[in-house]
């Protein structure tokens, strides 16, 4: 046994509480109206990019503290800024991870994951809702501009290997290239739109 002490250590206590994917009873002693108990706690097993975590379906930790914080125009584009290019990086990161399959294709979420987090959102309050939306604006930005022929990445490809060796793609390669785009678009939007059918209903 060892003591926790604070509401982080004992979060990654209970992530940890899964072996073989099976979850592994704990025992708590807590104290209860001045008097200690010890209570056995078995955890729900989760999955998660890097495999299966244990969760108790409780809240740990005190609720963060909200502040209002006002950034003056030059400040506020800057931290704007930031967080973009951080979001940015992000998505590309999770995307590359799937691609090598380090990450599960579940993460790929739809058009109704997209709706139903956005009235989540929208209940929280505007700040919220706006963020989220940010959010979504900054990840399909990115997967606009990934090198897919049938995306403004694909077509930037196809200026750049213009500029590079004079000449333009042929019209029997430009087919070639469409055809594989529309195709990897299909597969990603059926994968997305199966996540989001197994979310809501499975």
């Amino acid at each position: 046994s060892a003591a926790v002490v604070d509401g982080v250590q004992l979060r990654e206590l209970i992530r940890a509480s899964v072996q073989a994917g099976r979850p592994l009873t704990q025992v708590w002693r807590i104290e209860r109206d001045g008097q200690p108990r010890d209570l056995e706690v078995t955890p729900e097993v989760a999955q998660e990019a890097g495999g299966a975590v244990g969760r108790v379906g409780a809240y740990v930790g005190a609720p963060p503290e909200m502040v209002n914080v006002h950034y003056g125009p030059l400040e506020g584009l800057w931290k704007g800024t930031v967080r973009t290019w951080e979001v940015s990086v992000l998505t590309l990161r999770m995307m590359g991870r799937m691609v090598i399959g380090e990450a599960s294709l579940k993460n790929l979420s739809g058009p109704l994951t997209i709706a139903d987090y956005a009235g989540r959102s929208a209940s929280m309050g505007l700040t919220q809702y706006l963020s989220f939306l940010a959010l979504i604006s900054v990840s399909l930005g990115v997967l606009n501009l990934l090198p897919l022929p049938v995306l403004d990445g694909g077509h930037l490809m196809y200026y750049l290997w213009e500029g590079v060796t004079g000449r333009g793609v042929s019209e029997a390669w430009m087919e070639r290239l469409q055809r594989t785009g529309v195709a990897v678009l299909l597969l990603m939007m059926s994968i997305a739109l199966f996540n989001d059918l197994t979310r809501l209903f499975g």
